[in-house]
C-alpha cells in the first residue's frame, strides 16, 4: 500500500478478491473508479514509475480462442506490476479433454493468485468463477467483454473529459462488445445507442438491465435498426466485425444482411465533426467500416487498443493486490 500512496494510486478496494465476469455485476461507482484507476496506471508507466503491487504473484491466461491484445496486454500488464502471466492453451490442458469445470477452477486455485480467461461460452466462465477461490476476469466471451468496455471509456474520458453526457454510437452486430458497451456506458451516465441489423439485436434482458442502470445515472439507452438515427450528434462511432470467431460459416449471408450498415464518409458526417472513431480490432476495412474513416483523423484505434493494458492493470490491482 506505500508504493500506491507514493503514486497516489488508489485501487478499487470494493473489489478486492472479486470476479469480473461482467459490468452488471459492479457498481457504477466502482466502474468510474476503475477508469480513474486506469488512467493513473497509464501516466505512472509512461513516467517509468509503475509500482511493483503484483509481486510475487500468478496470474494463469486461459485460451480457448486466438488473441492479439488481450494475451499480450495481460502477459505486459503483469509483467510492469511485478508479477508473472502464464499462457495456457485450452487444448494443451485436462479442461480440453473433459475435465470438470469445477476440478479446474479447484485444483487452478491451488497455484494461482487470479485466472483470466477467453472462452467460446459464458456459462463455462461463470462456473469457473464458482469453483475458483481466486478471482477470475472475464478475457472475452460469447455474451460480455467487459475489459475492452473499461478500455474503450479510458480512451474517451482521455480525449473528451468528462463522461457524462456524451454519447456513443454503435453500428454493426448487437455481439459481446456491444453488451458490455452498453451496460459500461449507462454506469458513467452516457448515452448509447445500438444501431443493429433485424435479427442481429443485443440480447434485451441486458439491454433492460443497462437502461435501468442508465436511468439512476440520467442517461439513455437507444435501440434502433437505423444507422443515421443512431450516429447523429455522437461524440463516438464504434465499430465491430460483421463475423466474430466461430460464425464463419455465416460470413456471405452476413455480408448480405449488414449492407447499409458501413461506417463511411457519408454516415459519420451525421456525427459531431469532432466525433471519435472506436474499434475493438482486428478490423476488416471496407467491411464494416472504410479506410477513409478507419485511418483518418478522428480514428483512436491505437490508442484504443493500448488503453486495454492500463484498464485491465486497473482490474488486476483492485481484483488481486
Amino acid at each position: 500500500m506505500k508504493l500506491l500512496e507514493e503514486v497516489q494510486l488508489k485501487p478499487v478496494a470494493s473489489l478486492q478478491g472479486k470476479d469480473l465476469l461482467t459490468l452488471l455485476d459492479y457498481t457504477s461507482q466502482e466502474v468510474q473508479d476503475l477508469i480513474t484507476l486506469a488512467t493513473q496506471l497509464k501516466k505512472v508507466t509512461k513516467e517509468g514509475k509503475c509500482p511493483k503491487l503484483l509481486e510475487g504473484k500468478t496470474l494463469g491466461m486461459i485460451f480457448e480462442k486466438s488473441s492479439t491484445r488481450t494475451r499480450v496486454s495481460f502477459e505486459v500488464g503483469m509483467q510492469q506490476l511485478g508479477g508473472y502471466g502464464m499462457y495456457m492453451n485450452a487444448r494443451d490442458m485436462q479442461i480440453g479433454r473433459g475435465e470438470p469445470i469445477s476440478d479446474t477452477g479447484k485444483v487452478l486455485s491451488g497455484y494461482l493468485d487470479g485466472i483470466m480467461i477467453r472462452a467460446n461460452s459464458h456459462e463455462m466462465v461463470k462456473e469457473l468463477a464458482e469453483y475458483a477461490s481466486i478471482p477470475v476476469i472475464n478475457g472475452l466471451t460469447d455474451i460480455f467483454h467487459p475489459c475492452q468496455a473499461l478500455a474503450d471509456l479510458e480512451t474517451i474520458a482521455e480525449n473528451k473529459g468528462e463522461l457524462k453526457g456524451l454519447k456513443v454510437a454503435y453500428v454493426g452486430d448487437g455481439n459481446n462488445v456491444a453488451h458490455s458497451l452498453v451496460i459500461a456506458c449507462a454506469h458513467v451516465g452516457m448515452d448509447v445507442a445500438v444501431a443493429t441489423p433485424v435479427g442481429y439485436e443485443c440480447d434485451l434482458d441486458i439491454i433492460a438491465k443497462a437502461r435501468e442502470i442508465a436511468l439512476v445515472n440520467g442517461s439513455e439507452v437507444f435501440v434502433t435498426t437505423d444507422p443515421v438515427a443512431a450516429v447523429k450528434d455522437a461524440d463516438a462511432v464504434y465499430a465491430d466485425v460483421w463475423t466474430s470467431m466461430g460464425q464463419e460459416e455465416e460470413t456471405q449471408q452476413r455480408l448480405i444482411d449488414f449492407k447499409g450498415y458501413q461506417i463511411n464518409d457519408e454516415l459519420v458526417a451525421h456525427a459531431k465533426p469532432d466525433y471519435m472513431f472506436l474499434h475493438c480490432l482486428p478490423a476488416h476495412r471496407e467491411e464494416e467500416v472504410t479506410s477513409s474513416v478507419i485511418d483518418g483523423p478522428n480514428s483512436y484505434i491505437y490508442e484504443q487498443a493500448e488503453n486495454r493494458l492500463h484498464a485491465q492493470k486497473a482490474v488486476l490491482v483492485s481484483l488481486m493486490a
